[in-house]
This record gives C-alpha cells, structure tokens and sequence, in this order.
C-alpha cells in the first residue's frame, strides 16, 4: 500500500531584495518519509522550510498538509513543530517546565503532561532530567530537549533547521543516529535542512538537492551518490575528480588518453570520477599517465595525490595495497566507473 502524501508543496516562489530565494518549488513527502533539503548557503533550502512552517510568507503557491492549505496560518496554528539550530529554551524554567509549557496551552491535565513528558525524555534519552535547568545540560542534552518538545506536539510534519551543526562531529553522529531512531519508531514526516552531506546521507529517505532556488534532483542517498544528474550534484555531493576532455565519434579525449563514451556527446565535456573508482597498474599498461605525489594514510583507507596532464587525480585505496605506492612512482590509471556533463553545464 503507498503511503500518502503528508506535506504538498505546489509552485512555491519567495524572492528577497537581494535576488536569493526560490522559485517554482514543488515537491511531495510522503507519510513517514523523511526527506532532507540539502545545498550550499544561499541555494533557498530555509526559505522552503521557514515557509512550511509559517515564519515566512511565499509570494505565490501553495503549501498543503494533510490535504489542506495551510497558507493562511499562523506558526502555532499549524500542524508543524520546528526545532532550531539554536536550542531556544527558556533558561528560567526545568525541563519539566520547558517541555510542559505548550501542552499546558493546549489545556491538557496535569496526569497527562506528566505522563507525555516522561515518555519524550525516555525517546530522547534523558529520563530523570526534568528537573535541570538547561544551563545544566550539555549542548547534545539541550538539543535532545528541544527535539522532545517538538515530538510532544505530535505534530503532522516536523521540521529541523541544521539542528546539529552547533555541536561536535561525534555528538552530531550520535545524535543523528537517535533521531533516526526516533523517526523510525514514530513513522513521522520530517523535512531536515542541512549544509553537511554526510548528514544528508546518512539520515534521509529522500534527498533534494537545491542550487541557486531551483531542486536540481532528488532522488535516494544512493541514487543521488552514484548516479548524479548534473555537474552541481556531482561536485557537490561527496569528493570528486572533475577532468576536462572533448568528445567526438564514440569517444572523449582526455589529453593523450582516449575514454568510450556515448557516440551521442560531443563537444568540450567534463568527466568526473569518484577517487574509489580511480584504478592503477604499473606504468606499462593502457591508461591515462601518472606520477604519484603523495600517499596519505587515514585510517583503514589511503588517499593517494596523482599528478597527470589532466591535472591532480585523487585516489581511495585500502591501505594495504598503497603500501606499494610511493613518491616519484610512475603509474597508469583508469577508471571503473565515470559520468560526463557538457562543460556549458557548469
């Protein structure tokens, strides 16, 4: 059975003084899907998720939840809840307090906030905290507070503003996976906004890669990852070796080397390849000439620096087999997996 479509978004423009914004976004998310927006600063990623919410007004389009307009309301009216990058909560108050505060506006008894809180604090991992006060509580904590006050809303789409980018690596990595977890257990709807593609990767459903107000693909991480459609998603997403090369006949040369192709491009093209997917043999054999500048252990893996005519190559290697690398070394390369996009696409 497919799952319906929770959040609608029709035709969505909002344009600023300053030229940014988006315009003409359209896009579903599915009941339990969470779908994250994902792009460089500018590219109009907040703009679609502070218009959902209510903190911004759209030029023109529609925003529906549940099958409904909710264009003509208020932030606290609708069926949203957003947690900010910023915590945004009220030292003064306990925990208890801070997450008791909106449900006693929706008049619930005392039994049932009580009840409501402890539940959320045990999802977010933080039983017995509700009588802290934020100022007592880690960065990570506050955030999983603040995250447990947007669930007890119950709210029909959550929305997240790079609620993590403030913390460190490990926390966020920590926290992610919680919040995985959560959205999984509770099947809600949420649209994530971040800057980091690793995050992007490791947490979405879907992601929707936006450039400049305009969604350039979404699709799957993987997808995403190994079948990007464009130049922008390519050299975006994930590391990347960018080549120039013409193509002609069936075929694209890359300085002295000449790569197959699809006979139907042609013209000044780029051709990008992931550094896992980058090949070596010894000088002798076919393939684009190298010179090995620099072997760099990190981890379990290596990433090897190549010069070519073509310019620098970047190469992912266990670390195992780049123990026979060294600098100065003459190599010739070729590649396991590659796409092409017209240079006029850049």
């Amino acid at each position: 059975m497919t799952a319906q479509v929770q959040l609608s978004i029709q035709k969505l423009t909002k344009r600023y003084k300053t030229g940014e914004g988006v315009t003409g976004i359209s896009l579903d998310i599915k009941q339990g899907e969470l779908v994250t927006l994902l792009g460089p600063s500018g590219c109009g990623k907040t703009t679609v998720l502070r218009s959902v919410g209510g903190f911004l007004e759209p030029d023109s389009g529609d925003i529906q939840i549940a099958g409904k307009s909710v264009l003509h309301l208020p932030p606290e009216k609708r069926p949203t809840a957003m947690v900010f990058q910023s915590y945004n909560l009220w030292p003064h108050m306990t925990v208890y307090e801070n997450l008791a505060f909106g449900l006693k506006i929706r008049k619930m008894r005392k039994e049932q906030i009580r009840d409501a809180v402890e539940r959320a604090l045990q999802l977010v991992r933080l039983p017995g905290a509700e009588q802290k006060r934020p100022t007592e509580l880690s960065g990570g904590q506050q955030q999983r507070v603040a995250v447990a006050r947007a669930l007890l809303l119950e709210p029909a789409v959550l929305l997240l503003d790079e609620p993590f980018s403030a913390l460190d690596a490990k926390l966020r990595n920590e926290l992610r996976e919680e919040l995985r977890e959560i959205q999984l257990s509770t099947k809600l709807t949420m649209m994530f906004v971040t800057h980091d593609q690793e995050e992007a990767l490791s947490l979405s459903d879907r992601i929707i890669v936006m450039n400049r107000g305009n969604i350039e693909q979404s699709d799957s991480p993987q997808q995403i990852y190994d079948t990007p459609k464009s130049l922008f998603v390519a050299n975006f997403i994930g590391r990347m070796n960018m080549l120039d090369g013409i193509a002609e006949n069936g075929s694209i040369q890359i300085q002295n080397w000449e790569l197959h192709a699809s006979p139907d491009i042609s013209g000044k093209v780029v051709v990008a390849v992931r550094p896992e997917d980058v090949r070596w043999k010894d000088a002798s054999n076919p393939g684009l000439a190298a010179t090995v500048k620099q072997v760099m252990v990190l981890g379990h893996y290596a990433e090897i620096t190549l010069l070519t005519e073509a310019g620098i190559i970047r190469m992912f290697l266990p670390r195992e087999e780049a123990l026979v690398l060294s600098s100065g070394q003459s190599v010739s390369l070729t590649f396991a997996k590659h796409a092409v996009y017209p240079q006029s696409s850049v």
